[in-house]
C-alpha cells in the first residue's frame, strides 16, 4: 500500500514540473478523484487562487446524476467547468491530472472540457 502510494506522489511531481516549466503563463486546470466524487478547478498559480471550480458535489449536478463516480459525472463537471471558465474569459489551460492516469473518469472530464471550450 505505502509503495503505490509513492508512485503515486512521484507521478504527481513529475506531471507539476512539465506543466510548470511548458504552462507558458496559462493558468491550470487541475483534477482530484476520489471514490465518491470527482472535483475539478481553475487555478491562477502565479496569483495563487482558484479562479473557478465544479465537482459532482455541485447543487446543479448532484440531482441530475445518478452516481459522482462515474464517466457520465466526469464529463458532466468537465462541460460545467469549461462554461464556468468561458464565463470568466479563460479559453486556454493546462491540464493537471495530478498523479492519475489519464484514462477514465479523468479522460471524460478532459474530454468534456474540451468539448465546452476549454482548449488545452
Amino acid at each position: 500500500m505505502a509503495m503505490s502510494k509513492d508512485v503515486f506522489e512521484r507521478r504527481r511531481r513529475r506531471v507539476r514540473l512539465k506543466l510548470r516549466k511548458g504552462a507558458r503563463g496559462r493558468v491550470r486546470l487541475s483534477v482530484f478523484r476520489s471514490g465518491k466524487h470527482i472535483y475539478a478547478q481553475v487555478i491562477d498559480d502565479t496569483a495563487g487562487r482558484t479562479l473557478c471550480a465544479a465537482s459532482t458535489l455541485d447543487r446543479d449536478l448532484r440531482q441530475s446524476l445518478k452516481s459522482g463516480a462515474d464517466r457520465a459525472a466526469a464529463g458532466a463537471v468537465g462541460r460545467l467547468l469549461a462554461e464556468r471558465a468561458l464565463k470568466a474569459g479563460i479559453k486556454e489551460v493546462v491540464f493537471d491530472r495530478g498523479g492519475y492516469l489519464y484514462h477514465g473518469r479523468v479522460r471524460a472530464l478532459a474530454e468534456a472540457a474540451r468539448e465546452g471550450g476549454l482548449s488545452f
